[in-house]
C-alpha cells in the first residue's frame, strides 16, 4: 500500500506518530472486545509496556472475530485517528487484517490477566509475553547495554574468556565436569565458575579489561538468589589497589543503575507499581548518595550490638550470611555498604594477604533486599605469598603455574570485582526470585 510505513514498532508510534498517518502494525493480540457498538483489540509487540488499540469496523469483525483470540499474531494496516478514551492519544482504525498465526484462546496458557510467577515458570517458552517478563527482559537488555557502555567509555577492553576451563577460580569445588574431558583434552575440564583468572592475563598486557559472560555453579541450592547458570561481569585493572577497586565499583553501580532506570522509565514505573511498590525510586535515592564502608571486624561488632537473634552464628571468623548482610544494608546503613578485609580463610586463594596475616584485601558490596551483589579484591601479586596461599588450601600447584607466571614476569599490583548480573537486575527491579530474571533458569529439578 503506497504511503504506509512498513512494520512500525509500537514504541516508535507512541513517540512520533501523527494523526492521519497510515501505518502497518505487527504483534500479538493482548486483549479483545467485541460488541455491536464498538470492537477493538489491543496489540503488543514487546517494544514497550504499552499496547496499541486497534478499532475494527463491523465487516472486519464478522470476518475475523473468531480468529482474533488472545495470543494470535497479526498484521494490521490502518490510519491513526484520535482516541476518545483517556488511556491513549490515538488508535488505529483498521483497514486490513492478516492473521499471521492463530491462537486458540481455549487452550492458550497466557490468556489470564493475572497469572502467578510460579505458574509462569512452568511455561518458560511463553512467559516472555506476560507483562512482568516483557518488562524484565527489556530491563535486562538495557542493563547489559549500560554495562558495556560504562566500560567502553572508560577504555576497558572486552575479553571473551573460555567457558570450558581446567581451573577452579573460587576453590570451592562446585564445578560441572565435562564427561569426556580427559579423553578429549588429556586432563579434567569443567564449566567455568569465573573468567577472572584468565582475564588477569590481559590486565597484565592491556591494563584495563573486563569479561561479561555465562558462569556455572554446581551448588545444589534452591534459594531465590541461586541458579546453576548465570552471568558475571568481571573487570580487572593493573596498577590498582583495593581503594581503586572500590572506587570503580561505586562509580559503576551508581552510573549503570541510574542509566538503566532512565532508559526503561516506563518499565521501572511498572516495577514500582506492580512488583515492589516504591522500590525503584528507593534504589535511585540510595545510589545517588556516597556508599558506606566498614571492615569485616566492624561489621561483626555491629551485628553483636544489634540485639537481634540471627539464624546463623555471628562473631569474628564466622561467615556472613544473607540475613546479616541485609541487616547491615537495610537497617544500619539503609543503602549500599562496602565490607572489607575478611578473614583469609573465607575468601579465594588469589586475594592479597594483609599485613596482619589474618585478613585479605577483599570487599563485598551489600545492598538492601539482596545482600551481597559484588565481590572484589586486590589480587596477590607476590609470587611467594601466592604459592603459600595455594598450598595452605591444598590446591594443585601444577594446575596454576601459568597463573604464577603472571607474578614472575612483570607483575603489578592489580585488582577487580565480580558482579552477579542477575542479582543486580533483581535489586533494581524488585523481582524477588532469580528464576524470574533469567530466560530459562537452570536450577535443581528444572526441566530442560
Amino acid at each position: 500500500m503506497a504511503g504506509v510505513d512498513r512494520r512500525v514498532r509500537i514504541s516508535h508510534l507512541l513517540k512520533s506518530a501523527q494523526i492521519g498517518q497510515q501505518v502497518e502494525v505487527t504483534g500479538w493480540v493482548k486483549t479483545s472486545r467485541f460488541s455491536k457498538n464498538v470492537s477493538f483489540v489491543h496489540v503488543m509487540d514487546g517494544s514497550t509496556p504499552n499496547t496499541l488499540q486497534v478499532v475494527i469496523r463491523p465487516e472486519l469483525v464478522e470476518a475475523f472475530q473468531h480468529r482474533l483470540g488472545v495470543g494470535a499474531a497479526v498484521r494490521i494496516t490502518g490510519t491513526l485517528v484520535p482516541s476518545p478514551g483517556a488511556e491513549q492519544p490515538f488508535e488505529v482504525a483498521a483497514e486490513t487484517i492478516v492473521i499471521v498465526g492463530d491462537s486458540d484462546p481455549s487452550t492458550y496458557p497466557m490468556q489470564k490477566k493475572a497469572t502467578s510467577l510460579e505458574f509462569l515458570r512452568t511455561v518458560n517458552h511463553l512467559r516472555p509475553r506476560s507483562n512482568t517478563h516483557q518488562a524484565v527482559f527489556r530491563a535486562r537488555n538495557a542493563l547489559a547495554w549500560q554495562i558495556h557502555r560504562f566500560f567502553q567509555e572508560r577504555g576497558f577492553l572486552w575479553i571473551h574468556t573460555p567457558i570450558l576451563t581446567g581451573a577452579d577460580a573460587e576453590g570451592a569445588g562446585e564445578l560441572f565436569p565435562i564427561s569426556n574431558a580427559v579423553d578429549f583434552f588429556g586432563h579434567p575440564a569443567f564449566l567455568t565458575v569465573s573468567g577472572q583468572l584468565e582475564v588477569e592475563c590481559f590486565a597484565q598486557s592491556h591494563t584495563d579489561v573486563y569479561t561479561f559472560g555465562p558462569t556455572f555453579r554446581a551448588e545444589n541450592s534452591n534459594t531465590p538468589r541461586h541458579a546453576a547458570e548465570f552471568w558475571m561481569i568481571e573487570p580487572e585493572m593493573a596498577f590498582a589497589d583495593l581503594d581503586d577497586v572500590i572506587a570503580l565499583t561505586e562509580d559503576f553501580i551508581r552510573e549503570v543503575a541510574l542509566a538503566t532506570m532512565d532508559q526503561c522509565a516506563d518499565d521501572f514505573a511498572f516495577f514500582g507499581k506492580r512488583i515492589a511498590p516504591g522500590h525503584p525510586e528507593q534504589v535511585r535515592q540510595v545510589v545517588s548518595k556516597p556508599f558506606a564502608r566498614i571492615t569485616y571486624t566492624e561489621a561483626q561488632e555491629l551485628l553483636a550490638k544489634s540485639g537481634r537473634t540471627f539464624e546463623f552464628p555471628i562473631g569474628w571468623g564466622t561467615s556472613m550470611q544473607a540475613e546479616h548482610e541485609r541487616y547491615l544494608a537495610e537497617e544500619v546503613f539503609q543503602g549500599p555498604v562496602f565490607v572489607t578485609n575478611y578473614p583469609w580463610e573465607q575468601k579465594a586463594f588469589y586475594m592479597r594477604l594483609d599485613e596482619d596475616g589474618k585478613t585479605v584485601a577483599a570487599t563485598d558490596l551489600l545492598v538492601p533486599r539482596i545482600g551481597e551483589v559484588v565481590g572484589g579484591s586486590q589480587r596477590e601479586e607476590r609470587a611467594d605469598v601466592l604459592e603459600q596461599q595455594i598450598l595452605r588450601r591444598g590446591m594443585h600447584m601444577d594446575h596454576l603455574q601459568w597463573y604464577l607466571d603472571l607474578r614472575r614476569f612483570g607483575t603489578t599490583p592489580h585488582g577487580g570485582f565480580g558482579l552477579g548480573f542477575e542479582r543486580m537486575l533483581m535489586w533494581l527491579t524488585g523481582v524477588a526470585n532469580i528464576r524470574d530474571v533469567i530466560a530459562f533458569p537452570r536450577v535443581p529439578g528444572a526441566s530442560f
